[in-house]
């Protein structure tokens, strides 16, 4: 039989997130792949191998599924949210990149932590938006920055994914500086943690009044653009602009 991968969202944390697409390839595979915490969302059952591993070795998962796929098995890679943003699908291309043996790969999406916090809040991405990855793992800390200036230069609504880790917690300390010079202390800010599941927490504030303990890993963090306005206790931005 032929060998296939999958590369799967599984959304921002609750079960009845998970589409029916993705529920299928998991009931089809043989080998499950992904960071630790992903892999344990998957249920163990006979016949089905998982394979967790660290977040920092993200291209070594990804030629791990391409040898597995290759010799017939059939591979889900797991990703939180969706596999295309921030995630599994481009290491699996990057690794795929120079092999000759390439088996059928199908890239499944998934109910993004930043469209279920949003979806949460009310509307803040109503209008054009960026999403903005806060790690400096793959990345040099000056080109965040930049982003972060050139997207508040353009009014953008920002949403920000992995904004604060035990490994560098003063990096969002910076973010919110830069974010208070380039947008001033009145643009609304929202932090979503853990959206979906029991431990979700919800709270908005003025961006002057936002601290970096209020953000961390679990936590999606979107900030307004100009425009964007309370109505009772949602969140939007209109889609007209003034």
């Amino acid at each position: 039989m032929s060998g296939w991968i999958a590369v799967a969202g599984l959304g921002p944390g609750a079960d009845d997130l998970v589409t029916p697409e993705v529920r299928a390839a998991l009931a089809a595979a043989t080998d499950i792949v992904g960071y630790i915490p992903y892999v344990a969302r998957v249920a163990p059952r006979p016949g089905l191998v998982l394979h967790p591993s660290d977040n920092r070795v993200e291209l070594d998962r990804a030629r791990h599924a391409l040898e597995m796929a290759a010799a017939g098995r059939r591979v889900v890679v797991v990703s939180s949210g969706d596999p295309g943003v921030f995630a599994m699908a481009s290491a699996l291309f990057e690794a795929l990149e120079g092999r000759e043996d390439a088996p059928e790969i199908r890239i499944l999406p998934g109910i993004t932590a930043m469209l279920a916090a949003a979806a949460r809040l009310g509307a803040p991405l109503g209008h054009d938006f960026c999403a903005i990855n806060l790690s400096d793992n793959l990345k040099p800390w000056a080109l965040i920055e930049k982003r972060l200036r050139l997207a508040a230069e353009a009014d953008f609504a920002m949403a920000f994914y992995n904004p604060r880790s035990k490994s560098r917690p003063e990096g969002f300390s910076r973010v919110l500086e830069i974010l208070r010079e380039a947008c001033g202390p009145d643009r609304l800010i929202s932090f979503a943690r853990a959206v979906s599941t029991p431990d979700e927490d919800l709270r908005t504030v003025a961006l002057g009044a936002a601290t970096p303990e209020m953000a961390d890993m679990r936590t999606v963090v979107i900030l307004g653009n100009s425009a964007t306005r309370r109505v009772g206790p949602w969140v939007y931005t209109p889609r007209s602009v003034p």
